[in-house]
């Protein structure tokens, strides 16, 4: 058996922990190990933040109000992707692993990208056609002791 939910939520500050709780009952129900749900929700409330911050196009005159979120939670492996309608990655961003900037002790903001690849096993920076960015990651599941979709 296989979990998979995609969400188109508002460019608002509320809609990260709404998917973030979304995550955490969708694993927790599943059964998956609980240092690794939270490990993903942590990941997944950063790429949102991004996404609500920068997804928007508010230069072409008509700004993108929402943002989509997919999760798919797999056999032995759950991945999430994060799309929005922002300017996209800058060309040293995109790609697998691509080398993260760290932000200085003292900044506010700029840690998120580089919490995501610490968290996560793989992780996928990319531009979508036209505009946009998409920030896929995932990671291999722990099971807690008779979990609904335990890989035998």
């Amino acid at each position: 058996m296989s979990i998979w939910w995609s969400l188109h939520l508002r460019r608002e500050a509320a809609s990260v922990p709404l998917a973030r709780r979304l995550l955490l009952g969708t694993m927790e129900t599943a059964g998956v190990d609980p240092d690794i749900s939270y490990d993903l929700s942590v990941a997944l409330s950063e790429a949102c933040a991004n996404a609500v911050e920068h997804g928007g196009d508010e230069h072409s005159g008509t700004p993108c109000e929402e943002y989509r979120v997919t999760a798919y939670l797999d056999g032995e492996k759950c991945r999430i992707e994060v799309a929005d309608s922002g300017p996209g990655f800058p060309p040293s961003r995109r790609g697998y692993r691509a080398a993260p900037r760290p932000a200085s002790t003292s900044a506010e903001s700029g840690r998120g990208l580089c919490l995501i690849e610490q968290l996560a096993d793989h992780v996928h920076f990319r531009n979508r056609p036209g505009h946009g960015a998409v920030v896929s990651f995932d990671k291999i599941l722990k099971w807690r002791e008779g979990a609904l979709l335990k890989v035998s």
